[in-house]
């Protein structure tokens, strides 16, 4: 149930992606002005993800994970009616409180339904759902929408969620405060912001600004260096998903061992293809390749630097992991608007090197940090 939690809110919030162009023309916007609903979406989930587990003292995390999906269903709704900029602006705003609130304390709550030594492996299933829905969700998402009405696509998903809401009350079991671990030293006050979690979160930045700035535009990347016509492009598109799943539980089984190893080594991988696709992206076979691992080590990073935070402050799990997450969601919109800016003023190639460039920052930003959790 939490999978498909973590699987349906990012569905939610990546399926305008897939319908752009209709949902303009129902709503008589722009495609630049409905794609802002991407950019509101992750906002708001970038400061609700942090704020809610400061919120909630000994409510039952099985209930708020309940309420949380009733507002993502009440945001979807909204979209399904919205009839001009305004309500469509509200409906992603309350997606936004529900994504960051579900996605906040979804792994906080895995980790605490299993022993100890199977928390990696429950956390990568849990985030397995963000990469199934780049996977699944948002092409079936697109796939109902050209069939039925965009309308339709977000109806589907108010259905999904309120089906999910008694799954969740049923399946989990009554989930107070979490025990906190305790403290070091004689009145040590253990910060949230110790240097080793600055340093996770500033790769976290870097690395998923990096990512979105050059994923969100490559498409055009593919049609503009190996010249590859639509098809082609969905295929790799594809091949970028299967890979993404596979790299989720292969940096998951890593992470639990080496978390900060594990982000460095995908850090290291999305450079490495974004300079490959630079590089020798005219050849298709090259670009095939490139998107293939492209897809696995950026698929293996939000499992990986999930497990790195909360090695990094395990008398602190919900709260690094609300933090981590309005980190996390925050970059997306940050990527997705610098990467508008450069393919506007330069153009694809100079995009590919300059967030190249970016991701090898990160990787010698965490390199340089203290081996804390490594």
């Amino acid at each position: 149930m939490l999978t498909l939690s973590t699987f349906l809110v990012v569905t939610s919030e990546m399926l305008p992606v897939g319908m752009l162009t209709p949902m303009a023309d129902g709503l008589g916007l722009s495609p630049g002005a409905t794609g802002l609903s991407l950019t509101v979406t992750g906002l708001v989930s970038a400061v609700t993800a942090p704020v809610v587990p400061r919120l909630l003292g000994n409510l039952d995390r099985r209930r708020v994970l309940a309420a949380a999906v009733v507002v993502l269903a009440a945001g979807n709704g909204l979209t399904t009616i919205a009839v001009d900029f305004g309500l469509l602006m509200v409906s992603r705003v309350v997606l936004g409180i529900g994504m960051g609130a579900v996605w906040g304390m979804a792994s906080a709550v895995a980790i605490r339904l299993v022993a100890p030594r199977d928390s990696a492996l429950a956390v990568s299933f849990v985030v397995s759902g963000v990469a199934a829905a780049s996977v699944l969700g948002v092409p079936l998402g697109t796939f109902v929408g050209n069939a039925f009405g965009w309308r339709a696509a977000f109806c589907a998903l108010t259905v999904i969620a309120l089906l999910l809401v008694p799954a969740l009350l049923l399946t989990l079991p009554t989930l107070r405060r979490p025990v906190v671990v305790a403290e070091t030293g004689a009145g040590q006050r253990r910060s949230l912001f110790r240097p080793a979690v600055v340093t996770g979160l500033a790769v976290v930045v870097l690395l998923v600004t990096a990512h979105f700035a050059a994923y969100t535009y490559v498409r055009p990347a593919l049609e503009e260096l190996p010249r590859m016509p639509a098809d082609a492009i969905a295929l790799l598109l594809l091949l970028y998903g299967v890979f993404g799943l596979i790299g989720n539980f292969v940096a998951g089984a890593g992470a639990g061992r080496r978390p900060r190893l594990t982000v460095l080594l995908l850090a290291a991988g999305i450079a490495v293809a974004l300079g490959v696709l630079a590089l020798f992206g005219a050849s298709a076979l090259a670009a095939g390749i490139a998107i293939a691992l492209w897809g696995m080590a950026y698929g293996g990073l939000s499992v990986g630097a999930q497990l790195w935070m909360t090695a990094i402050a395990p008398d602190r799990v919900e709260h690094v992991t609300g933090l981590y997450v309005g980190v996390f969601t925050g970059s997306i919109a940050l990527g997705a608007f610098a990467g508008g800016l450069v393919v506007e003023g330069a153009g694809v190639l100079p995009l590919l090197w300059s967030t190249a460039a970016l991701a090898v920052v990160s990787l010698l930003v965490g390199s340089a940090g203290r081996p804390i959790a490594a």
